[in-house]
């Protein structure tokens, strides 16, 4: 548990600076909250929560190279102690869920209220799982708890590896840009592609981006 005359430390992560700003003007209105370093990107929040390991990281899910859940995936693995709400503009039920099983510790939409924000931290930092009263609602009534850990979608039967390259190749990166960026060979680049196509039974680059952005993997619109 925290101590009450210590401050929470959180990483903020968002792709968009106006949205970061505006963010970190409200928590800094709160005494018991301080901001030690912003990301606009999945990759840049894995260093800085290596750098700093901070109490929370409020993430964004819509974030170019590597997005906001995979990133909440990577955090849970690697830095167990790091608590990650998502802050989020996706009134989604999948979304939610998703989440969840990707490690993170809350959920709150963007609209929500400063006052619920300032009780999401307050909970996860205390080893909560927070969601709001009505997206509580809503997982249980969409996502019924029998036999749920055995429910997957068909973006959770990739690996990670096959997600990154997935949101890369959906971005318009090239297979040497993907290489370059994931300091892989192209001939692995390549097979990760060949193995994540015949898991989705989609052979073509507009097929791929049309499944990752049904499944939400990267933005309908930016």
């Amino acid at each position: 548990m925290q101590s009450p005359n210590k401050p929470f430390r959180v990483i903020l992560a968002d792709d968009h600076t106006l949205v970061r700003a505006g963010i970190r003007a409200l928590l800094e209105k709160l005494p018991e909250v301080e901001v030690v370093a912003e990301a606009n990107n999945g990759r840049e929040v894995l260093s800085l929560v290596k750098l700093h390991r901070p109490d929370v990281v409020l993430m964004d899910i819509a974030m170019p190279g590597l997005n906001g859940l995979e990133a909440t995936a990577r955090i849970a693995k690697e830095f167990p102690q790091v608590r990650v709400i998502i802050l989020s503009m996706h009134d989604n039920e999948e979304y939610y869920w998703r989440a969840l099983k990707a490690g993170a510790a809350g959920y709150l939409l963007k609209k929500a209220a400063t006052a619920e924000l300032e009780t999401a931290l307050r909970r996860v930092v205390d080893g909560e799982i927070y969601l709001s009263r009505e997206i509580s609602k809503r997982l249980v009534k969409k996502f019924p708890l029998d036999g749920i850990a055995e429910r997957k979608s068909p973006l959770e039967q990739l690996t990670g590896r096959q997600r990154e390259i997935l949101q890369l190749i959906a971005e318009g990166q090239n297979t040497k840009e993907i290489a370059d960026i994931l300091k892989l060979s192209p001939k692995t680049v390549e097979y990760h592609r060949m193995k994540l196509m015949n898991c989705l039974n989609v052979y073509d680059i507009p097929g791929l981006v049309r499944f990752a952005l049904r499944s939400g993997l990267i933005p309908q619109e930016r």
